[in-house]
C-alpha cells in the first residue's frame, strides 16, 4: 500500500452502484474507487471531484483507491465513534433501570412476606 495521498479527479461515478474511477493526475491508468473508500466524507461523489487518496491492490492484484476524501468535502472523523457511545449510553441506562426494577421487585416480594 501507498501510504502517501496521490491526487486525481473522478471521472466516472455510478451513485446506484456505489464506484467509479479515478484518473490520476500524474497519469497512468485509472484506479477504481469503491464508495467505503471514502469514509467519513460528509457528501456523496459526483464526477469531476478532485478526490486525494492511496492506492493498494485487491485480492485479485488490481489497484483500487483506499483512505480516499474528497477536496472541499468535510470529514466527520468520530461519527461512528459517537454512535457507538451514545448506543452504550443507552445500554447502560437500560442495564440500570432493569437493575432497579429487580431489586424494587424483590424489596416489595420481601416487605410482603414480613408483612403476613
Amino acid at each position: 500500500m501507498s501510504k502517501r495521498m496521490i491526487k486525481g479527479v473522478l471521472k466516472t461515478w455510478k451513485e446506484d452502484r456505489g464506484f467509479g474511477f479515478i484518473k490520476p493526475d500524474a497519469g497512468g491508468k485509472d484506479v477504481f474507487i469503491h464508495i467505503s473508500a471514502l469514509k467519513g466524507v460528509s457528501r456523496r461523489p459526483v464526477t469531476g471531484d478532485v478526490v486525494f487518496y492511496q492506492i493498494t491492490k485487491d485480492n485479485r492484484g488490481k489497484y483500487k483507491a483506499i483512505n480516499a476524501q474528497i477536496e472541499g468535502a468535510s470529514v466527520l472523523e468520530n461519527i461512528s465513534e459517537d454512535l457507538v457511545n451514545t448506543d452504550n449510553r443507552k445500554k447502560r441506562v437500560i442495564a440500570i433501570t432493569v437493575g432497579l426494577l429487580i431489586v424494587i421487585a424483590i424489596t416489595g416480594l420481601i416487605y410482603i412476606r414480613l408483612a403476613h
